[in-house]
């Protein structure tokens, strides 16, 4: 019988390098789940989603299989309604392939599993997991790496507006990485934090 696999959930503002921890975990022996690129996928592959987004969008928001996801931001950025719908169509899709991710993962032996998410606790995407590390950066050094992406700043505090602010995601955090010197550092703060969550309790017994 194989041994019970942490679920973790991985979460930090647009900036803070979630992305980055996560492959320094992945190179530890962690399993990862990128909760955003499975809604990407679903988005273009899974029938019953590509429909219910046209029935909320319109036919026209797909152009060749792929969603306008521009346009979709656009829309429910001023429009909460739409938002809620997405939302209720793709997230239970996401939790499902995480549960199933898990169960994979523990049968290959892993000891861990983190889910990789932006909007990790607005999605509800905390339940059922064991821990939350939050990546942190401060906000002058995320701005400079986004621009450096080449984000506007106006578009970039829409993105942020979008998520919880970083001193809501540390009050409800586990864990903390911060993440503003080097790579090196941030790699061994990462490595820290992985051998913590293997020896926190289960949360869900």
């Amino acid at each position: 019988m194989s041994k019970r696999i942490k679920r973790v959930g991985v979460t930090g503002g647009i900036g803070t390098g979630k992305t980055t921890v996560c492959n320094f975990l992945r190179a530890l022996g962690c399993e990862i789940f990128s909760a955003d690129n499975e809604a990407k996928r679903l988005q273009e592959t899974d029938p019953d989603v590509v429909a219910g987004i046209k029935k909320i969008f319109g036919d026209t928001i797909y152009d060749n299989m792929l969603p306008n996801r521009k346009r979709i931001a656009e829309i429910i950025f001023h429009d909460e309604k739409k938002l809620s719908e997405l939302n209720a169509l793709i997230h239970p899709k996401v939790f499902r392939a995480f549960d199933e991710a898990a169960k994979r993962a523990e049968a290959a032996g892993k000891q861990m599993i983190a889910k990789e998410a932006a909007i990790l606790f607005e999605s509800g995407g905390e339940k059922g997991l064991d821990a939350v590390l939050v990546v942190a950066a401060d906000l002058d050094i995320r701005m400079a790496r986004l621009k450096a992406r080449g984000l506007s700043e106006a578009d970039i505090h829409a993105r942020m507006s979008r998520q919880f602010s970083q001193d809501e995601l540390l009050k409800r955090a586990d864990l903390v990485v911060w993440n503003n010197h080097s790579l090196d550092l941030l790699e061994a703060e990462t490595k820290r934090a992985y051998l913590e969550l293997l020896v926190l309790p289960f949360r869900n017994t």
